[in-house]
């Protein structure tokens, strides 16, 4: 086989700097070289696939106070206290006020270096200096490049300074991990080309009101996008939650009407919930439909379905015609947002129970999609959901017709339509 000519750079590129070795079979592309770096919080961990990869980006995103600037002060220090060097460039708040909590939250680690400046130039000059490992903008908003001439925050300045630091990421093999503002609408604020140029973007969700934080992979180049990691907020700072179904079911009361536990599924991750709805005599001519953690479209479909297609038995007293007279009030409890069809049957259950007044048994847990028809579909991973709520103690669980065969020690209470799960559900009672 003839030797390959030298290829000649046409003259546009020859001023350009080598930023590869050129073309190599792909089988002999050293992957070695991107080992993952652990950020020492096993629930992150779980969301980026293992850690942070050499040369990568990754873009973090939330509302303003939910615990993004916390929880990557808690990652970095335990990366530089793994022996990483780590730089924590905070562009939004002074260096005092970093160092305070710091100490409140007990991560002061020799070597976490802390930067406050915003002017980007400076930042690379420091990083250049310095040599870290992986480095941690907070936020991407507030740092502007003075050559541009538009003023901080705006698109082009966000566009070129990210753009700037993914190149300085991929040229040092080090880790960069930019916060991103979020608008009133949840999305990352700035040019949507930001989420373009960075490799992995992950979400930081919760509600204020409540101490559980959710981390979700949106994009991710080097692994799944499908797992969810949670956190606890507490006065020391964030802490994994490795079982969450234990930490959602801890203040439930059994016995009260209204209340169903649902499996669901978050990517891999199997939850269980307790759903909870209220039907209220309204005296209103629009009467209110409230929802709260979860779909309020789902909500609307599973109140029309038990309006026109479910038949509450001759030994009921209670019409399901009523629904459309009342206020209804449904929530998914903890804080935690359930909006898979999967959890249809499980609202429908806690709707007729309020309506009815009878309790749904406390050994029970319900998972399946409604139709419009009022069948029962089978919902996704569902050994999977079961699997683990018998784990939880729950012995029976309201199904489709076709799902598959239970978990040891769980008994399915199988049904092709929502007026089949109503009569499985109180049979017994």
């Amino acid at each position: 086989m003839e030797e390959p000519e030298d290829v000649v750079l046409p003259g546009w590129a020859a001023g350009l700097p080598a930023t590869s070795a050129g073309p190599v079979p792909i089988g002999e592309v050293d992957v070695d070289a991107c080992g993952r770096r652990s950020t020492g919080l096993g629930e992150l961990d779980r969301v980026l696939g293992g850690g942070l990869v050499p040369g990568s980006v990754t873009l973090v995103g939330g509302e303003p106070g939910i615990g993004k600037s916390t929880l990557l002060l808690q990652a970095l220090a335990a990366m530089a206290g793994a022996g990483a060097r780590a730089l924590l460039v905070t562009a939004e708040e002074s260096a005092p006020q970093v160092r305070m909590r710091a100490e409140r939250l007990g991560t002061l680690a020799p070597e976490l270096h802390l930067l406050a400046d915003a002017v980007l130039p400076s930042v690379l000059a420091h990083i250049d200096a310095l040599r870290p490992d992986v480095v941690v903008v907070d936020s991407i908003q507030t740092v502007f490049d003075p050559d541009l001439g538009s003023v901080p925050g705006s698109v082009t300045q966000v566009r070129e300074c990210a753009h700037r630091l993914v190149v300085a990421a991929k040229e040092r093999a080090m880790s960069v991990v930019l916060v991103g503002h979020v608008t009133k609408e949840g999305s990352l604020a700035g040019p949507r080309v930001l989420e373009h140029v960075v490799d992995t973007v992950v979400a930081f969700e919760g509600d204020r009101h409540h101490a559980l934080r959710l981390v979700r992979a949106v994009k991710h180049r080097f692994g799944s996008a499908e797992e969810l990691g949670l956190f606890e907020m507490t006065d020391a700072g964030l802490i994994g939650v490795p079982d969450p179904s234990g930490l959602f079911l801890a203040d439930r009361r059994p016995g009260v009407a209204g209340s169903v536990v649902v499996p669901t599924m978050e990517g891999h991750r199997p939850l269980l919930v307790e759903v909870q709805a209220l039907v209220s005599p309204s005296t209103l001519a629009q009467p209110r439909r409230s929802a709260q953690g979860l779909d309020h479209g789902r909500l609307t479909l599973i109140l029309a379905v038990l309006g026109c297609r479910v038949d509450f038995g001759p030994g009921s007293n209670t019409d399901s015609g009523a629904l459309g007279t009342s206020d209804v009030h449904a929530s998914a409890v903890g804080g935690v947002r359930v909006v898979e069809p999967g959890a249809d049957v499980a609202l429908a259950l806690a709707l007729v129970s309020s309506l009815t007044g009878r309790p749904v048994p406390a050994d029970l847990v319900a998972v399946g999609e409604v139709g419009l028809g009022g069948e029962l579909r089978q919902a996704a991973q569902t050994p999977r959901r079961l699997a683990e709520a018998a784990r939880l103690g729950f012995r029976r669980a309201v199904v489709p017709a076709t799902a598959p065969v239970a978990p040891p020690g769980m008994t399915l209470l199988r049904a092709a339509t929502l007026t089949d799960a109503i009569h499985q559900t109180w049979s017994g009672s």
